[in-house]
């Protein structure tokens, strides 16, 4: 399973302008649950990883305004994922208390 077909932005001016250009047209809402997109990626980095080249790593940005709330599921998937190819960053953005999630 691949993610979808999307050019993935160059460099951080790229996260940034994708950013910009997706932020007017979503709706943030809770729950915060990110374990199923961090097992999403950790799936393509798998993949990645079984094949001969091994050439792509992966850097999956979470931008959360809220406190995660399935902070289990996510540490577990974080642990699953740990010997990837792959750096996990979670932003917190807001006034939430985003305290529990220096455990992460």
């Amino acid at each position: 399973a691949r993610l979808s077909p999307r050019p993935r932005p160059a460099g951080i001016q790229g996260v940034v302008e994708s950013y910009q250009s997706c932020l007017p047209k979503i709706q943030l809402y809770g729950p915060t649950n990110v374990a199923p997109i961090i097992s999403k990626v950790a799936r393509v980095a798998a993949d990645e990883e079984r094949t001969k080249e091994a050439s792509q790593y992966f850097i999956l940005l979470i931008l959360t305004d809220g406190v995660v709330t399935d902070m289990a599921d996510t540490r577990e998937a974080i642990v699953r994922a740990s010997y990837l190819p792959m750096s996990i960053i979670i932003v917190g953005v807001g006034n939430a208390d985003f305290t529990d999630m220096q455990i992460l």
